[in-house]
């Protein structure tokens, strides 16, 4: 007789613009961790022909399709995050929609811990779903410079970016292990090795108690 499927833990990744999220989430994925990505999942569902797409060009306008067809990602962030009614509507479509496709990936893993990226964790509640919350954490003058080189963002978006996220503040309070990237990647890395070995001795722990 099989052995029942164990539910995998769930440790929520989030943090600011240009904390090392990515870093992190790729670290953890090298050391053969399943990685949901909001993120990821968010531009599939709008891809050319997904129902999703249709919605966000039916409220926002036709022009924020290329020749191809396929959603003009920064036009439409530059657009919602100047419009914070707007910016609310978008995330009404699409949040939905992606917890429920990345909880759905998550029912059929089989691994003692997954790490579910979530930018906007805070801003969207999403904490019930999780065991524990994972914040990558960096001083704000450290992540506006980091942004500002990686994305080549204009200090109006830059900020209307950060004003709409969540404070350094309000992501510490709702994390239970906190890293500060504040160093070099190495050094994240080896703190995500760090964590990586405590969750699997948590998961493991959890499965005997249970």
């Amino acid at each position: 007789m099989p052995a029942p499927h164990t539910a995998p833990l769930i440790i929520g990744l989030t943090g600011g613009i240009a904390s090392g999220k990515s870093t992190a989430a790729a670290r953890f994925a090298e050391q053969g961790v399943p990685v949901i990505d909001t993120d990821v999942i968010a531009r599939e569902l709008v891809a050319p022909g997904q129902p999703a797409l249709e919605a966000i060009v039916a409220r926002f306008g036709s022009d924020l399709l290329d020749h191809e067809g396929r959603l003009r990602r920064e036009l439409l962030r530059e657009r919602v995050f100047a419009d914070p009614a707007a910016r609310q509507e978008l995330e009404a479509l699409l949040h939905p929609l992606i917890r429920a496709e990345s909880l759905r990936r998550i029912a059929v893993l089989q691994t003692p811990y997954c790490i579910w990226v979530i930018p906007l964790l805070v801003e969207t509640g999403a904490r019930e779903d999780l065991d524990r919350v994972l914040l990558i954490d960096c001083p704000e003058a450290l992540q506006r410079q980091r942004a500002q080189a990686r994305d080549g963002f204009d200090r109006a978006t830059l900020e209307g970016i950060l004003a709409a996220q969540a404070s350094r503040e309000q992501r510490r309070a709702m994390a239970d292990d906190i890293i500060v990237n504040d160093g070099t990647p190495e050094a994240l890395r080896q703190a995500v090795d760090e964590h990586h070995a405590a969750y699997l001795a948590l998961a493991a722990q959890r499965v005997v108690s249970g």
